[in-house]
């Protein structure tokens, strides 16, 4: 195994490590919000623009996910599917999109919002967490405080997501989201941003579960659609669930 391998392992351990001890009372005040509007009957919504989408995707519609939790697909800002792929982050700084979305949405007060951006500091983060909190949403945010004061707001408020937050979780990610060096490459490499974000969103969603259990409130989850009786168990509890729930119907 070479170094670099290595070294990659090392680094994403450690920042999992840290996240784990030093973001302790960030999840259980997330994972709150979440069981208090699974029981509420409240409506849940996961954000994130680029390869942010990857975690809020990471926790809808899969197996052991909480079945409430829902995308809300901003047009041209889930994942690099649009084309071409500078498209979609030249659209994090158009304003606008981020309202529109909203309003054309159910979302409304007393609601939840999961809003993830490893900067924090495009437009449509910051306007998106403005607005749903405007609204009477609570709102989630999942970034890397490392970079306000690193970088400047896109925002024309100057703000960043941290500031537009009832809870932030930090991923401790450095600025430029590279955890390598080496000798003949220009910039660093090695992304870990994704499976420490994935991981803060999963050990909300663990820690909602156990809270909803210790409550007696039965939390709404999937089973993998690849074990025996999957698929109609999640047909049930999606049908049982279908008030709240917006890509199954």
């Amino acid at each position: 195994m070479s170094d670099l391998v290595g070294q990659y392992f090392d680094a994403a351990v450690a920042h999992l490590q840290r996240v784990r001890d030093e973001e302790a009372a960030g999840i259980d005040a997330a994972a709150e919000l979440l069981a208090a509007a699974v029981a509420d009957g409240r409506r849940i919504f996961a954000f994130g623009a680029g390869h942010s989408s990857l975690a809020a995707q990471d926790v809808v519609y899969r197996a052991g996910g909480l079945v409430v939790i829902n995308l809300l697909n901003v047009p041209g800002m889930t994942g690099v599917n649009v084309m071409p792929a500078p498209l979609g982050s030249a659209l994090e700084r158009v304003s606008g999109l981020a309202t529109a979305t909203l309003d054309l949405t159910p979302a409304g007060a007393g609601d939840l919002l999961f809003l993830i951006s490893l900067s924090g500091r495009q437009v449509m983060p910051v306007e998106l967490a403005r607005h749903a909190r405007a609204r009477g949403m609570h709102v989630v945010g999942v970034t890397s405080l490392a970079y306000p004061g690193a970088v400047t707001s896109n925002h024309p408020s100057g703000t960043y997501l941290k500031d537009n937050c009832d809870v932030v979780l930090d991923s401790k990610i450095a600025v430029g989201d590279g955890e390598l060096s080496r000798p003949g490459a220009e910039t660093t490499f090695g992304s870990v941003s994704t499976i420490v974000t994935s991981a803060l969103m999963q050990a909300v969603v663990a820690a909602a579960v156990g809270k909803l259990a210790d409550r007696g409130v039965t939390p709404p989850l999937f089973r993998s659609g690849n074990v025996d009786g999957g698929t109609e168990w999640n047909a049930k509890v999606m049908a049982d669930n279908r008030e709240r729930i917006y890509y199954a119907f």
